[in-house]
C-alpha cells in the first residue's frame, strides 16, 4: 500500500471542505508571483516549501515566519530554496506557499492514525514544537459522540490553560469541540486517510485556526473489518457430558492431566483413545462414536494433524462445544494456518462452537469442571479471567491458593479460531458466579467489535484488563506525531477507558482492583475517610490519596465533637484519624458507628492498623465487616504487618471485603477504580 502525503495546500483546502478553519493561503512558483501573493494577502506572512520528500520542513530550512514586507519576501523565497536544495538533494519542489501569519495563541495538536485493531482513532492534545517532549494527549476510537469529544477536551492535564490559567483568559472551548467534532468526522469518513497532524491548531479566546496540515492518504480503501455475528449461548459451557479425544494412562501425557483433572466433573465422563483400555479406572472407548448416548462437550489433545477428523466424528455426535487443547496450528506457520481453517470449517459445518486452539482449555470451579493441563484447580470465586497466556493461567491459579482467593471462571482462549474475547465476555457476563472479569491480553484481532461488547457487559460487570507491550523497542519510526504519541499499546488503553474497562499495569494490581470491586462495587463518590492506629501511616495516607486522586474529606465540627466524646486527647483531631496506637478494637468499633450514622459525609473507608499488642486482629476485622453490612459505602482493609495479622486477613477474605498489605496499593486500587468509574 502506498501513501501519499498532501501539500499543505491541499491538506487546507480538505480541511476547509469541512468548515475547518485555515490560514488565507496561495502557491507561488517564483518570487515574483510570491511578492504579488504577499501584498493581497497581507502581512506578516509565513513562507513555508512544498515538497512531497520534505515532511520535516523546519529542518530542512523550508519555513521562514515574520516576513514584514516585499523585500523580506524575496529574501525567503531564496533562502528557502537554497537551503532545501542542500539538505534535501533531488527533493521535487512544487513552489512554496504564501500564508496568513496567524497571531499566537495557545497551540494544541489534533492528529488521527489507522490502528491495525481499532481502526481509526483520533488523538488530541498540547501541540507546537514540545509535542512529543510533553505527550499531553488524548486518544479516544472513531466515531465519538459529542460528550465523548467534551471529556477528551478536559483530560489532558494542560486543560487548565483551555480553561484559563493565572491572569489569562479562558480559550474558546465550544469552537475547539466544534473542530475536533468536524475533524473527526472528516477522518472517519474518508477512508483513503490513513494518518494526519493539524499542529498547531491555534486556539484563540473567541475561534481557532488551523496553521499546519500533515494529511496522509492511500492508494486503497482502508477496509473496515466485520465480524459475523454467530448466536452463543452461555449453556454450552455448563455441559452435563464431557469426553476427553486422546485420554491417556501415561501419567507423562496431556491427555492423562486432563482426564484426572475432570475426576470431579458431576456429570457424564468419557475417555476416547483407540490404543487405552481404561484410565484411571474407567473405561476407555476407542472411538468418540462409540461412546453410548449424548455427548455435550469434548475437550481434544490428539496432534494437529488428527484433529480434522475427529472434528468431523464430534459434529456427527452431535457435539457442541469443543475445546482443542493440540498446538501446532497458526502459530506454527502457513501450514499450520491452513489445517486451523480447515478445523474451522468442519466445526461451522456441524454447529459447534470452538475454544482455542493452542490453549490451555477452561475452568470453573462452581461447576467443579478443570478442562485444563494445570496441575491444581482453583477454589470456586467471584473473578473471571479470561488470558491469551496459558503460562500466566497457571501462575495465576497457583496464586489463587496461595493467597486462598476464589476464581469463578479461568478460560484460555489459544489462537481464537472461533470463540475469542467478545464471545467469553458474554458469557462471563450471563455468568450468575462471576461478578469481576479480568483479562489478559496481547492482541485484539477486531478491536471496534471487541468495544461493542465490552461497553455492554461493563454495564452490568466490572472488567479489568492487562495488556502487555508497552515497551516501544522494536517500534517503527512514525510519520507524524500522531503515529509516535498514539502507539499501538497507547490506543489499547485508550480503546478500554472509553468503554469503560480498567487498565491494571500487573496482575497483582489487576486482582487487587478486582477483589475490590467484586466485594464493594463503584464507589458514589471519592471522599474518603481513614481510620488508623499508626499516626506514620495516617500521614502517608494523605500524600497518597492526593496522589491518587482521593479526596480526604474534612470532619464536620459536628463529628469532631463527637468524636472527642469517646477518642483520648492524643487522637489527631481531624481526617486522617490517627486514633492513637494503644487503641482496642471497641475504639474503633465507636469510629465505626459514629460513621454508620453520618453515611452522607463520605464515600470511602480506609481501615488502617498495625500490629499492636492490645489490638486482638480477628474481633477487628469481624467490626470492619459489621461496618460493611451497616453502610452502602466502600469499605478497604488495610490490616498491615505479617502472620499476627493473618487471623483478622481471613475473616475480610471470609466475607469478601478486600484487605491490602501495602497502603499505598490499596489507594492506588481505589483511585483506578474512581477513575474506571467514570471513564
Amino acid at each position: 500500500m502506498e501513501k501519499k502525503l498532501l501539500s499543505e495546500a491541499e491538506g487546507y483546502d480538505l480541511l476547509s471542505q469541512y468548515g475547518i478553519p485555515v490560514p488565507e493561503h496561495k502557491i507561488a512558483a517564483d518570487a515574483n508571483e510570491a511578492v504579488k501573493t504577499a501584498e493581497k494577502i497581507g502581512y506578516p506572512l509565513a513562507m513555508k516549501i512544498v515538497s512531497p520528500q520534505v515532511v520535516h520542513k523546519s529542518d530542512a530550512g523550508g519555513v521562514v515566519i515574520g516576513i514584514k514586507n516585499k523585500d523580506e519576501v524575496k529574501n525567503a523565497f531564496d533562502l528557502i530554496m537554497q537551503s532545501v536544495k542542500e539538505k534535501v538533494p533531488g527533493a521535487e519542489i512544487n513552489g512554496i506557499i504564501i500564508e496568513k501569519q496567524m497571531l499566537s495563541g495557545l497551540e494544541l495538536i489534533i492528529g488521527g492514525k489507522n490502528d491495525p485493531s481499532f481502526g481509526k482513532v483520533i488523538t488530541y492534545g498540547l501541540g507546537g514544537k514540545l509535542v512529543e517532549l510533553m505527550k499531553d494527549v488524548s486518544i479516544k476510537v472513531l466515531p465519538i459522540e459529542k460528550d465523548e469529544i467534551e471529556k477528551m477536551i478536559r483530560e489532558i492535564k494542560g486543560y487548565s490553560l483551555i480553561r484559563g490559567y493565572r491572569d489569562e483568559p479562558p480559550r474558546d472551548e465550544k469552537a475547539l469541540a466544534e473542530i475536533i467534532g468536524k475533524v473527526s468526522k472528516l477522518f472517519y469518513e474518508n477512508q483513503k486517510l490513513i494518518e494526519f497532524d493539524i499542529n498547531p491548531l491555534i486556539l484563540y479566546e473567541n475561534g481557532a485556526c488551523a496553521v499546519d496540515a500533515r494529511i496522509y492518504e492511500s492508494d486503497e480503501t482502508a477496509k473496515i473489518q466485520k465480524k459475523v455475528e454467530k448466536e452463543i449461548s452461555a449453556k454450552i459451557f455448563y455441559p452435563e457430558s464431557i469426553a476427553v479425544i486422546g485420554a491417556s494412562s501415561d501419567p507423562n501425557k496431556i491427555g492423562y492431566a486432563v482426564f484426572r483433572n475432570l475426576q470431579d466433573f458431576p456429570g457424564k465422563l468419557y475417555a476416547v483413545n483407540p490404543k487405552g483400555n481404561e484410565i484411571l479406572r474407567r473405561k476407555i472407548f476407542p472411538s468418540l462414536s462409540s461412546v453410548p448416548g449424548q455427548v455435550d462437550a469434548v475437550v481434544i489433545t490428539v496432534p494437529a494433524a488428527i484433529v480434522p477428523e475427529v472434528m468431523e466424528e464430534a459434529g456427527i455426535k452431535g457435539v457442541k462445544l469443543a475445546v482443542v487443547i493440540s498446538a501446532g496450528f497458526r502459530e506454527i506457520g502457513e501450514e499450520g494456518r491452513n489445517l486451523e481453517d480447515e478445523v474451522l470449517q468442519i466445526a461451522e459445518k456441524h454447529g459447534i462452537r470452538m475454544v482455542g486452539p493452542n490453549c490451555l482449555g477452561i475452568i470453573l470451579p462452581h461447576k467443579k469442571i478443570n478442562a485444563t493441563f494445570d496441575p491444581v484447580s482453583p477454589k470456586p470465586g467471584h473473578l473471571a479471567f479470561i488470558s491469551q497466556s496459558g503460562a500466566i493461567i497457571t501462575t495465576v491459579v497457583d496464586w489463587s491458593l496461595q493467597e486462598d482467593r476464589g476464581l469463578s471462571a479461568v478460560i484460555s482462549v489459544g489462537n481464537q479460531a472461533d470463540l475469542g474475547f467478545d464471545e467469553f465476555l458474554k458469557f462471563a457476563g450471563e455468568d450468575k458466579d462471576t461478578r469481576t472479569i479480568i483479562l489478559y491480553i496481547e492482541e485484539i484481532r477486531n478491536g471496534r467489535e471487541f468495544m461493542k461488547v465490552v461497553k455492554e457487559i461493563s454495564n452490568k460487570k466490572h472488567i479489568i484488563a492487562i495488556k502487555s507491550g508497552s515497551s516501544k523497542r522494536g517500534q517503527k519510526a512514525a510519520s507524524s506525531h500522531t503515529g509516535s504519541l498514539a502507539g499501538s499499546y497507547e490506543v489499547y488503553i485508550a480503546a478500554f477507558k472509553q468503554a469503560g474497562v480498567i487498565s491494571a499495569h500487573s496482575l497483582r494490581e489487576a486482582f487487587q482492583i478486582g477483589e475490590l470491586l467484586a466485594s464493594e462495587d463503584y464507589p458514589k463518590g471519592k471522599r474518603a475517610l481513614v481510620i488508623s492506629n499508626a499516626g506514620g501511616f495516617a500521614v502517608l495516607a494523605s500524600d497518597y490519596a492526593q496522589m491518587y486522586g482521593i479526596e480526604v474529606v474534612e470532619l464536620t465540627e459536628k463529628l469532631l465533637d463527637e468524636l472527642n466524646t469517646f477518642l483520648t486527647e492524643e487522637w489527631s483531631h481531624e481526617n486522617p484519624m490517627d486514633i492513637v496506637g494503644d487503641a482496642q478494637v471497641d475504639r474503633y468499633a465507636s469510629v465505626f458507628d459514629l460513621m454508620i450514622r453520618n453515611q452522607d459525609l463520605w464515600d470511602i473507608a480506609f481501615v488502617v492498623a498495625v500490629p499492636s499488642g492490645v489490638l486482638e486482629p480477628k474481633h477487628l476485622a469481624q467490626e470492619i465487616v459489621r461496618f460493611s453490612d451497616h453502610t452502602e459505602k466502600m469499605i478497604v482493609g488495610c490490616l498491615l504487618g505479617g502472620d499476627s495479622m493473618k487471623s483478622g486477613v481471613r475473616v475480610l477474605r471470609d466475607a469478601s471485603i478486600p484487605n491490602f498489605s501495602e497502603l499505598e496499593e490499596a489507594f492506588d486500587a481505589v483511585g483506578k477504580v474512581l477513575m474506571g468509574g467514570s471513564a
